[in-house]
Order: structure tokens, then sequence, then C-alpha cells
């Protein structure tokens, strides 16, 4: 099956809005492919895994990274699906680097939020060519899919990041671009929402500055397994932060100012 790629009227829809759905961008067989690894890595979590459901409340929120580290299928994807190629094009950018993946599963009953944020501020990396290709590997309605203040990563503004558990507890990390996040749903009013209904093989790209956030599962029966994967362009570079990021990746080598391309950060194109 030839690869959906982005149209050059949804590149520009990308850039204007910072988040936009591509229907059909990946075959059913990554799709059932990423289903077994993902289930696999639930069984088998790795070292950084984080369940972000308190003991005794219902459902689960499930959180892993780096699964192309340890599962064939995911490895396969970063190297050989179409991704590589709708990240080029949607950032503008010959070059493309692999930064890392994220694991969000929900399980029916999850009452746990995603938290408003943007990406951005939790990398340790400068530059305007960053694209997550969120895919679900279920059906996914309109209300569980993530929502995306749309041109909030046209704003200028880095906020500071926080957990994602309940209460959101400020990282003490230091920028002085950073700022406190506003309350976006008290002004609910002033912002414009993008989110979708969306099948398996659909994809939403979005800018590392698109502030978004999601709702708990509350499905009795239908899973919200969704695998992100973050990618980076030519202007990409490698910044120092003081404290924490997330994830927390270590024994890359690099230097601030550094382009970003290493054994664990893979050149994937270009």
């Amino acid at each position: 099956m030839a690869a959906r790629l982005p149209s050059a009227a949804e590149v520009a829809r990308y850039a204007e809005d910072g988040a936009i759905l591509l229907k059909g961008a990946f075959d059913l067989d990554w799709i059932e492919r990423l289903r077994a690894a993902v289930d696999a890595d639930m069984a088998a979590p790795g070292p950084m895994v984080r369940i972000n459901t308190p003991a005794g409340s219902p459902g689960l929120f499930f959180v892993d990274f780096q699964l192309w580290q340890r599962h064939e299928a995911a490895r396969d994807f970063v190297f050989h699906s179409p991704a590589a190629e709708i990240a080029a094009r949607l950032m503008g950018s010959d070059e493309v680097v692999y930064y890392h993946d994220h694991l969000l599963v929900k399980e029916p009953g999850t009452r746990e939020r995603t938290p408003w944020h943007h990406d951005q501020p939790y990398y340790p990396i400068d530059g305007a060519q960053i694209v997550s290709l969120w895919l679900p590997l279920d059906p996914v309605d309109c209300e569980t899919c993530v929502s995306y203040v749309r041109g909030s990563h046209r704003w200028g503004r880095w906020f500071r990041p926080q957990f994602f558990r309940q209460g959101g507890v400020d990282l003490q990390v230091s920028d002085p671009r950073f700022e406190p996040l506003p309350d976006i749903d008290a002004e609910r009013d002033a912002h414009e929402f993008l989110a979708w209904d969306m099948e398996p093989g659909d994809v939403i790209a979005f800018h590392a500055l698109t502030l978004h956030g999601a709702s708990g599962n509350l499905s009795t029966a239908r899973r919200r397994r969704a695998w992100a994967t973050r990618w980076c362009g030519a202007d990409a570079r490698y910044a120092e932060r003081v404290g924490q990021i997330s994830p927390p990746l270590a024994g890359h080598g690099l230097k601030p100012g550094d382009k970003l391309a290493c054994d664990l950060f893979p050149k994937v194109r270009g």
C-alpha cells in the first residue's frame, strides 16, 4: 500500500494550527504489529514505566517510553514506516532525527486526565522543527481524543513543565522563557480547540509547542492505547536544562549547541 503523505494544503494547515489529523496515514499491518508490541511492553515494562492511576482507583493509566529500543515492531516503525517522511514534510526539513517515543494507555474506566501542557519545555532541545505523531491503536472518539489549543505554538510562550499526575506539581526546571501555565479550562471561550474521532491508521501530527491535554477514558469497554513518536529536523540543537527533564534520557554525550544525531537519537532521513 502506498504511503499516505501530507498534501501541501495539510502542511500549510499544520503550520497554521499546530495540530492536524492525517486520515489513513498508516497501513493496518503497522497497527497490528504495534498493538502486539504495546501489550508485550505492558507485560514487561521498561525502566521508565509509570502508573498514573492511584491504587484502588478504577481503570489504569499506563505510561512507558522507548519501545523502539526493546520491541522489533516499534523499531521497524521508526526506520521503515512512512512516519519519517511525514515528519520531514510537515517540518520542512530534509533531515529527520528520531528523538523518543511515549506510550500512553488508558484502560476502560480510567479517570485520570492528561493535564494541559506543551512538550518542548520538557525536552533539552531548542529549535522550531519538532513534531510528534500521536497514533491511536484503538478507535478513539472526540471526547477521549487529545485536545489541542489551535495556534498555541505561535504564541511565542514557553510554559513551565508539570508532572503528569493529579494536582500537577511544578518541576524544578530553570529557564528564563518559562512562565506559569494559564488556566486553559477557565478561559475556554478565548480559544479554539481541535480534537477528532479517529480510527486505527489515522494519526495526529502536532508541534512541540502546541498546548494539549486529554480526558480520562470513561468507556466501559474500549481501550485507548496510543503511541506517540517524536521527530526533530535540521534546526534542532541539544540545549542544557537545569533540573529534571522528561523523559530522562542519558548517555548521549551531547553538549549544548550540538546537533542531535547520535546512537540514542538516530538520524532516519537526510
